[in-house]
């Protein structure tokens, strides 16, 4: 079983922050697959088209029929433990600083054999589950965990490596004035967050929820405005080397296209609290972040930001609002890749219309701030690169893997 992960010491300050390493991240285009699935949770390998056979790893031609149709699909990720070995030395940097590792070699029910990292509490011969899961360099490997879930098992040291899980991390919420920044202070509290820092611009200025919010365990109210440089880089100043997970939750939401606007003074607002202030928040604390991602048991983990899922198809009816939301995604999109040196992930979080006062002429289904904050923490035990929440996130992503033109036509009529 597992041993339990212990609330870690305050950190020696005289002893350096370890230099964040990575394993090695080189991949084909083809095995770019597998990384595409590990980043939305799902466990997908190379179907044949032609011979059905499944396929790892993956390759150009049907090792069986040599048919080029290889498709990734969804497949059944259970399977049995035919060998294990213990590596207790290694050439590799990044490995060698974190031995002894537990590989071996997994049989799947569905065709194929598989060399897997291995959880703590899976023994040789045992049936296990496979889990496609992104590494340090935001590329996919194989996880094999147990075939039913053990006690503290998200505490094995292999596991918590790929994950990004909030227990005895230390979080930041941007603007805890919204509903979802104060049902994310409660959930990641609940998740056993060491502290919860919850931003708040203008802290004298009173708003609903502030008792409640005050009253959660482990939460400290701090002073942030992200439509403010100076505030943000003293929030930085003094926050950024506590901060392991960082989660954005600013929102300016606004009904109307572009051509019914008359001027450009709601645009302004628009980018200032979403765009520019997404880049101020990575400008003052994505480099720390950076260089804290091998910082021990409490390593800078995270990135996290929350995004319409009309970033992805322009839903006219809040057209506006749509751009600026899919500017803060191709930020986004940058800012994965400038954090990955560090072994930092980048998690963006699609959403439908919230059950909020913005959305309130926008009919059902609609996404409870409660609910969006639930997935977004699960999102970050299972250190997950995208997630959509909700009946409507869910599908555009379907709608728009089929045809984004017939999808741009029925958001547009």
């Amino acid at each position: 079983m597992t041993e339990p992960l212990v609330r870690p010491k305050r950190k020696n300050p005289l002893k350096k922050t370890r230099v964040p390493l990575l394993p090695q991240g080189v991949r084909s285009r083809t095995a770019l697959g597998l990384t595409e699935a590990a980043a939305e949770g799902r466990f997908r390998l190379q179907v044949c088209a032609d011979c059905a056979a499944v396929i790892y790893p993956p390759r150009d031609a049907c090792p069986r029929c040599l048919s080029a149709r290889l498709p990734f699909r969804d497949v059944d990720n259970r399977g049995t433990l035919l060998a294990e070995t213990t590596i207790r030395t290694s050439t590799d940097v990044y490995f060698r600083e974190r031995m002894p590792w537990r590989i071996g070699t997994v049989q799947l029910d569905a065709g194929p054999s598989i060399v897997a990292h291995l959880h703590g509490d899976l023994r040789e011969g045992e049936r296990t589950r496979l889990a496609l899961k992104l590494d340090k360099s935001g590329q996919a490997i194989a996880m094999a965990l147990p075939a039913e879930d053990t006690p503290n098992m998200a505490d094995d040291p292999q596991w918590r490596e790929l994950t990004c899980d909030p227990k005895f991390r230390r979080v930041l919420i941007t603007d805890g004035r919204t509903a979802v920044g104060q049902a994310l202070a409660e959930a990641c509290s609940k998740a056993g967050a060491s502290v919860v820092f919850v931003g708040i611009a203008d802290p004298w200025k009173p708003f609903p929820g502030e008792e409640k919010l005050r009253k959660l365990e482990r939460v400290e109210i701090v002073a942030l405005d992200l439509t403010d440089t100076i505030s943000v880089n003293e929030c930085a100043g003094e926050y950024a080397p506590r901060v392991d997970i960082l989660i954005n939750t600013a929102e300016y939401v606004r009904t109307g296209g572009i051509i019914e606007r008359k001027g450009l003074t709601v645009a302004r607002e628009e980018l200032e609290v979403r765009y520019f202030g997404l880049t101020r928040l990575a400008q003052s604390f994505g480099p720390v972040l950076r260089a804290r991602g091998a910082d021990g048991v409490n390593s800078a983990a995270a990135f996290v930001n929350l995004l319409s899922v009309y970033a992805l198809a322009n839903w006219p009816a809040y057209g506006a609002f749509s751009a600026t939301e899919a500017a803060c995604l191709s930020a986004a999109q940058s800012l994965r890749a400038e954090l990955r040196p560090g072994g930092v992930k980048v998690l963006n979080v699609f959403f439908g219309p919230l059950e909020t006062e913005w959305y309130q002429a926008v009919p059902p289904p609609k996404v409870a701030p409660s609910a969006l904050a639930n997935a977004t923490v699960r999102a970050l035990q299972q250190g997950l690169e995208d997630v959509f929440v909700g009946d409507i996130a869910e599908d555009i992503r379907a709608r728009l893997a089929v045809s984004p033109k017939a999808l741009e036509r029925e958001l547009g009529s």
